[in-house]
């Protein structure tokens, strides 16, 4: 339980970050959904996934990368390199992240013709605004991974979980306020503007933080010690950068795929039905991201003992956070789909699905970041291309007749695909599985107070059925909280408070002493 105890010193402030990012993320598109028409929402939303997609392409897989090299390098002991691994990532995305920024611009009329046929100008400039920031956001995502890589998560969660999504909620509040009195019309550009801006103090921020954390670290030119560094560096990392790329492509090209089949409200109804899903993954990353160096070090060492804790309490603790929600938005779909507006509620099959298949995706835990950390990053990207072959081609066989309920049955084919398949693998690869007694309390737990008690208002009469779902809920969460603190220990909750209860009393007595200190000063 030690190494679930360093996980949980990082890993609180991450989940608690995850919490607010994703939270802010789903008002973002709220208020995008209340302010614009449907169209142009849609079109902000097709912009916006061209702009993740190309951006992944330019981080070269150096996320999993730096994180994965510099916790080996910690481990066996030549921290010499760490300064050269450094190097050998940030310079050539630096390059990769302004090629990538001036192709996007390029091509933002292209794309504009192929999912605005109507109307392309405004699709095309917001196009252009994103282009223009990308690097900062590529670099901003590779900084921070190398601060994660030094066992240093804060960075992250300040600047990538709490500072970005708040500047862009903060904009589009703004401007959603000024749409409200009438003062402007309606237009992606601004929304455009707004959500990508945030990313200029983000990169700043990050820089920052990393060249602080970095000032021990020397930055040798090639020797002898790093002699083919560079070669196996790229080695682990080039297929990851590929794997990056589709797995990207597997959670944004299913809404560029319907703006274009079935038009750009289609696209907006299918892009909010959806946007629960980014919960689960939120609360994925945060995990991964605190457990990743750590589990890199013990699958480098062959600690089987230590990364199948790793393992089975990350996955505990991601079901445990993460089905709850996606039990009640599936049980509760016309009611989530209508906080966006009565056109919206059409989604309420696509909610269905795509909860479904992300109940099995999070109950597999990080399995793909397990079988990259166990060194088969070229396994990861195989795995990727099926599922995203899979999806494409369900989805262009699908969305012509079912439109986005289409996009979401291939969504969901190749999400069991992408964690299926890699749940076998690691397993027979490194004997791992998520599936330990935490894991398998948690989905039971859940399952009976948000899936199983919800549903029990529905058998209600209609004018009593709120009231009854509200005092269900209530009581469910009731039941929740006190299933998990009777079997805390079994879901490695025990070992997250003490964890907390370590930090809060290590805080007091740095106080403390920090007190006595100026005390003892003032009286000299």
């Amino acid at each position: 339980m030690a190494s679930l105890a360093g996980v949980a010193r990082g890993g609180v402030a991450n989940l608690a970050g995850a919490v607010a990012a994703t939270t802010m993320g789903v008002l973002v598109t709220w208020l995008a959904a209340r302010a614009l028409p449907a169209p142009q929402a849609g079109a902000l939303f097709a912009a916006t996934a061209a702009f993740v997609v190309v951006s992944t392409v330019a981080k070269l897989g150096t996320q999993t990368g730096l994180v994965y090299w510099i916790a080996r390098l910690r481990a066996l002991d030549q921290r010499h390199l760490l300064g050269r691994c450094l190097w050998l990532a940030i310079a050539p995305v630096a390059a990769a992240s302004a090629v990538a920024g001036a192709a996007l611009y390029a091509g933002a009329g292209p794309l504009a013709r192929l999912a605005d046929p109507g109307d392309p100008t405004d699709f095309a400039t917001a196009v252009r605004v994103l282009a223009v920031f990308l690097p900062l956001a590529v670099l901003t995502d590779t900084l921070l991974a190398a601060t994660r890589g030094l066992h240093h998560v804060r960075a992250t969660v300040f600047v990538d979980k709490l500072l970005r999504p708040g500047l862009q909620l903060a904009g589009f509040a703004a401007l959603a306020g000024l749409l409200l009195a009438e003062v402007t019309d309606p237009a992606i550009v601004p929304f455009a503007l707004a959500w990508v801006l945030p990313y200029a103090p983000a990169a700043l921020l990050a820089g920052v933080a990393l060249r602080r954390l970095s000032r021990p670290v020397a930055w040798p030119a090639d020797g002898a010690d790093g002699a083919g560094m560079g070669r196996r560096f790229w080695r682990f990392t080039g297929p990851r950068a590929v794997a990056g790329v589709l797995q990207t492509a597997l959670q944004r090209v299913d809404v560029l795929l319907v703006a274009t089949i079935a038009g750009l409200r289609a696209a907006a109804v299918y892009a909010v039905a959806g946007r629960f899903v980014v919960l689960g993954q939120f609360a994925n990353q945060a995990i991964a991201q605190s457990v990743q160096a750590r589990l890199a070090e013990a699958v480098t060492l062959r600690d089987r003992p230590t990364s199948l804790a790793l393992y089975q309490g990350a996955t505990a603790w991601l079901v445990l956070l993460i089905w709850p929600v996606y039990l009640l938005t599936a049980v509760f779909a016309p009611v989530y789909l209508g906080l966006f507006g009565a056109g919206y509620r059409a989604g309420v099959p696509v909610v269905a699905v795509l909860a479904g298949a992300m109940l099995v995706a999070s109950a597999s835990g990080m399995v793909d970041m397990v079988l990259a950390m166990a060194g088969r990053t070229s396994w990861n990207l195989v795995n990727v291309a099926v599922a995203l072959a899979a999806m494409v081609v369900l989805d262009l066989l699908l969305i012509p007749p079912l439109g986005a309920l289409g996009a979401a049955l291939g969504l969901a084919v190749a999400v069991l695909i992408n964690n299926l398949v890699p749940l076998v693998q690691v397993g027979r690869l490194v004997a791992l599985h998520p599936f330990g007694a935490g894991t398998v309390t948690a989905c039971a737990l859940a399952v009976a107070c948000f899936g199983v008690l919800p549903m029990a208002a529905f058998a209600l009469p209609a004018p009593h059925r709120a009231v009854g779902s509200a005092v269900l809920v209530g009581l469910g969460v009731l039941a929740y909280a006190a299933a998990c603190w009777r079997w805390r220990g079994v879901l490695g909750l025990s070992v997250l408070i003490s964890s907390l209860r370590r930090e809060t009393a290590g805080r007091e007595h740095a106080r403390r002493l920090h007190a006595d200190l100026s005390g003892s000063d003032r009286r000299r």
